[in-house]
This record gives C-alpha cells, sequence and structure tokens, in this order.
C-alpha cells in the first residue's frame, strides 16, 4: 500500500510577481504552528547565498512582504484563533494585510466580516489566494481611506518602513493622522 500527498501548485500569478524579484525561487503551501491555516510562502530554507547583487538589490527596494509570514502577524493569528471573542461577529479591517494571515484568523475566529487593506495589489492577490487556500471569505481594499466604518482594525508589523528617502534626502513619514473607529 502507498501514500501519495497531493499538494496544490502555488498559482501562477504569485509565482510570476515573486520571479521578478527572485528568480528560481519556489511557493509552497506551508501550515502555520500552532494554527490550521495555511499560507502560500517561499521555503523556510531558502538559499540566500546564491543570491546575485542585482536580486538583493531588488529584495531592499521592491520587497514582496506576502511571501513572508512574519512573526508578529503569527502571534496576532495565534491569539485571534485562541481568544476568539475579540472578533467574533465583528467586523474587522486588517491593515498591512500582506499574506493576509491575520485576516485568516480573524474569519476563522469568527468575524461577521474580514477586510484585508494593503497598497500592494499582489499582496491583496496573496491574500485572495490564502483565503481560498483556507477557504475564507474576506473583502479586500487597497486604501485605508476608502474603509466603512469597521468594529475591530488590526495592523501586525506595519511600521517597520515609515521613512521613505525624498530626492532631498530628507526621512519622509507617511501615517494616517486620523483614523474614526467609533
Amino acid at each position: 500500500m502507498s501514500c501519495t500527498l497531493q499538494f496544490p501548485k502555488a498559482p501562477s500569478h504569485l509565482l510570476n510577481a515573486l520571479h521578478e524579484v527572485i528568480p528560481q525561487c519556489e511557493l509552497l503551501a506551508q501550515q502555520l504552528p500552532e494554527t490550521t491555516i495555511s499560507l502560500w510562502l517561499i521555503p523556510p530554507i531558502f538559499p540566500t547565498d546564491r543570491l546575485d547583487d542585482e536580486v538583493i538589490r531588488r529584495i531592499w527596494n521592491d520587497t514582496p512582504y506576502w511571501i513572508f509570514c512574519w512573526a508578529s502577524g503569527l502571534a496576532m493569528a495565534q491569539w485571534l484563533l485562541a481568544e476568539p471573542h475579540h472578533v467574533k461577529d465583528k467586523v474587522v479591517l486588517d491593515f498591512g494585510a500582506g499574506s493576509g494571515v491575520v485576516a485568516i484568523a480573524a474569519k476563522l475566529a469568527g468575524a461577521k466580516r474580514v477586510i484585508c487593506c494593503d497598497i500592494d495589489p499582489v499582496s491583496l492577490d496573496a491574500c485572495r489566494e490564502n483565503a481560498m487556500l483556507n477557504d475564507v471569505e474576506l473583502e479586500y481594499l487597497d486604501d485605508l481611506y476608502k474603509a466603512e466604518q469597521v468594529d475591530v482594525l488590526l495592523a501586525a508589523d506595519v511600521l517597520y518602513v515609515l521613512a521613505q528617502t525624498r530626492s532631498d534626502s530628507y526621512p519622509f513619514f507617511s501615517v494616517p493622522v486620523r483614523l474614526n473607529l467609533s
């Protein structure tokens, strides 16, 4: 008797977007620790010693944040699954959704509606694919200022790219000045 495991094939549009930054890298459906959530991510052990200067430059300048499950996103997802009363029957917005891990966890925890919000269209595509992988229904938004009123705003790992360099070499900070959650 033999056992063959069937793994889904990585979505071609996500692979193409990944290959624009990191050629010959693959995406694998990976289950996250201490959750039932799976995401399309790069392999956990990736040979960074084989990256040339141009690829490293592209990674720094055009980081595809959705190819990783960042530690704070995983921690928030685990917390939501362990403490579902924070989102149960509520409208939730996941700001800077990336791979969608927090949004997926909120939906699995019983949120009435969950909106993935990210300025990167490929991140929103990754959220869609990861939602399908986990059989959950999410909504998608590319501009926080277009959001309707929500009950819960979640944000994990969104403040590490505050400063952008302008042509005059002074840092430029882009932070929403107000958000009405009442």
